[in-house]
C-alpha cells in the first residue's frame, strides 16, 4: 500500500502541474481573447462613429444639394425669362429696321421725285423767259 502511496503522489503532483499548466494556458488565452475583444469593440465604436459622421455629412450635402438644384431652377427660370425677352426685342428691332428701310427707300423715291420736279420747274423758267 505504502508503494501505491509513494506512487500516487508524484502520480497526483504530476496531474496537478498539468492541470495547472493547463488552467494558466486557458487563463491566458481568455485574457488574449477578451483583448482581441475589447479591440473589435473600440473598432466597432470608431466605425459607428465614423459612419455616423458620414451620414450627417451625407444629409448635410444632400441639403446643400438640394438649395443649389432650386438655385438652379431659379436661375433657369431666369434665364429662359431673359431669353424671351430678347427674343422680342430682337423680333421688335427687326420690326423696326424693316420699317427704317421701307421710310428710307419711301425718303430716297420722294427726293427723287423732287428733284424731278425741280428740274422740271428749272426748264418750265427758263422756257418763259
Amino acid at each position: 500500500m505504502e508503494g501505491i502511496k509513494n506512487r500516487a503522489v508524484p502520480i497526483l503532483g504530476i496531474m496537478s502541474l498539468i492541470f495547472f499548466l493547463i488552467a494558466m494556458r486557458s487563463c491566458g488565452d481568455a485574457y488574449k481573447y477578451g483583448k482581441a475583444k475589447d479591440k473589435e469593440t473600440a473598432a466597432r465604436f470608431e466605425l459607428e462613429d465614423k459612419m455616423n459622421k458620414l451620414l450627417q455629412e451625407k444629409t448635410t450635402n444632400d441639403n446643400k444639394l438640394k438649395g443649389l438644384n432650386d438655385e438652379l431652377n431659379t436661375e433657369k427660370a431666369a434665364h429662359e425669362n431673359t431669353k424671351k425677352a430678347l427674343q422680342q426685342e430682337q423680333l421688335i428691332n427687326q420690326s423696326l429696321k424693316d420699317d427704317l428701310d421701307k421710310v428710307t427707300k419711301l425718303k430716297e423715291k420722294l427726293e427723287e421725285e423732287l428733284k424731278d420736279a425741280l428740274a422740271a420747274a428749272k426748264s418750265a423758267k427758263s422756257k418763259m423767259r
